[in-house]
């Protein structure tokens, strides 16, 4: 046997350990202690237990193993409860988290239909401005024939002749024309302008929707996917943070204010682009019209011009040949004074020669008789019928020169009409067949 000392090791409760309490081992039986009567046995009878400790030592290790036993029965029993409590809870739990993922699902479906549809619209109206674009530079283009030929028209009037450089109506409708036809330009140039800036935002509202609409597919996956996943499921996975929360993370009511708004700003661009789009077909009728309306107006101011100019040259040639007659009258009036004065020439050469004659007669023979008095008479009668024809001669020429002038400056304006006349009607009314029809004008 070994000389070693046995020494005895505090009992602890396990039960009681486990409640927090700590219990002392219990004192040693001092009677049962007794003096060593000898060195030989000291070894053998220091620090060992008595038979009543040992009794008491398995005594609480029976009733803690009993306790434990107990215990951990219970623990079973609660485990049991508990396991079909929560998978129970578990269930109707995932059930409830199906059913609003399938909800969720059909209203992201509504939102996405609306999305779709709003952005086909969006696309529609587009379209539709791009071909209104291309009708308003169509329309701009064929402003250009109407302002060409205006300003054609002036600058071939303005070569008129002399004193048909008139500022008549035809030129104040031609200005008029212009002026229209330049400030029909601008008024296009700015709708089309306005029109590229009402595309832009179509584009910028429809890029806004398919962005969202791909979100809400995306989404919609997600959520298909999440539905679909069930216990059985064996793509699914552990994902302890994907409990926590999200940052920016929306709530319901900014998720469905976020589309509403979307959509609201696409439904007032639908808005804006029909109103345009009104505006824009109601302007080119406008403007088409208008032009349409000038352009008569100058046609018209154009016929009555030609229809003056053709009887002022009607009135200016029956003038000329009434002028042509009188110049031809007069002519032969003016022989007929010629050789009425060349008539008078022998009288008078004989009147003067008698006269003469006669003034040669000697002294008291020079006596003014009858005769002599009536030579001198005759002679007096010759020189004043000389005169009157003399005088009614040069008034003849006179006459004859105002006629010849006349005849000139009637031949020059009736040139100058016949001319102006060829620039109304060959120059610019030719020219102006070549107006555009309304259609071409409407941007068609």
């Amino acid at each position: 046997m070994s000389s070693e000392i046995i020494v005895s090791r505090p009992h602890y409760d396990i039960r009681a350990a486990a409640q927090g309490g700590h219990q002392k081992s219990p004192p040693l039986e001092q009677e049962g202690l007794q003096p060593s009567s000898g060195s030989a046995t000291a070894g053998y009878r220091s620090a060992k237990y008595t038979p009543a400790e040992w009794f008491s030592n398995y005594q609480t290790i029976l009733e803690q193993a009993g306790s434990n036993c107990q215990d951990a029965q219970n623990i079973q029993q609660e485990s049991r409860t508990l396991s079909q409590d929560t998978e129970a809870a578990a269930l109707k739990t995932q059930a409830k988290g199906t059913r609003l993922l399938g909800e969720r699902l059909q209203e992201i479906h509504s939102w996405k239909s609306e999305l779709q549809r709003h952005i086909e619209l969006l696309q529609a109206n587009t379209e539709s401005l791009l071909m209104v674009k291309k009708r308003l530079e169509r329309a701009l283009d064929a402003t250009e024939t109407p302002y060409a030929i205006a300003t054609d028209n002036l600058t071939c009037r303005a070569r008129r002749p002399g004193a048909e450089l008139v500022r008549d109506t035809v030129e104040e409708e031609l200005l008029k024309e212009v002026d229209l036809i330049r400030s029909i330009q601008a008024l296009l140039k700015k709708t089309a302008a306005q029109v590229v800036a009402q595309i832009k935002r179509n584009r910028e509202a429809q890029q806004t929707l398919e962005m969202e609409w791909s979100d809400k597919c995306q989404a919609y996956s997600f959520d298909d996917t999440c539905g679909r996943h069930s216990n059985m499921s064996p793509d699914t996975q552990q994902h302890p943070s994907s409990a926590t929360m999200q940052e920016q993370v929306s709530t319901p009511l900014s998720w469905i204010k976020f589309t509403q708004d979307n959509l609201s700003k696409a439904l007032q661009e639908e808005h804006a682009t029909n109103s345009l789009r009104m505006l824009v077909e109601q302007m080119l009728q406008d403007t088409t019209e208008d032009l349409r309306v000038q352009c008569s107006s100058v046609d018209q101011a154009f016929s009555l011009r030609c229809e003056d100019l053709i009887g002022a040259k009607t009135q200016l040639e029956m003038k000329l040949a009434q002028t042509l007659e009188q110049i031809g009258a007069q002519e032969k009036n003016i022989e007929a004074l010629q050789q009425g004065i060349h008539n008078k020439e022998a009288p008078l050469r004989v009147v003067q020669s008698r006269l003469y004659l006669r003034s040669l007669r000697p002294n008291m023979e020079l006596c003014r008789d009858q005769p002599q008095l009536s030579l001198e008479g005759e002679v007096r009668q010759t020189d004043a019928a000389l005169e009157s024809l003399n005088q009614k001669l040069s008034e003849a020429r006179s006459s004859l020169s105002h006629l010849e002038e006349s005849r000139m400056a009637l031949q020059k304006d009736i040139n100058c009409k016949t001319h102006s006349l060829f620039i109304e009607r060959e120059k610019c009314m030719t020219h102006r067949q070549r107006y555009p029809t309304m259609s071409v004008l409407s941007g068609y």
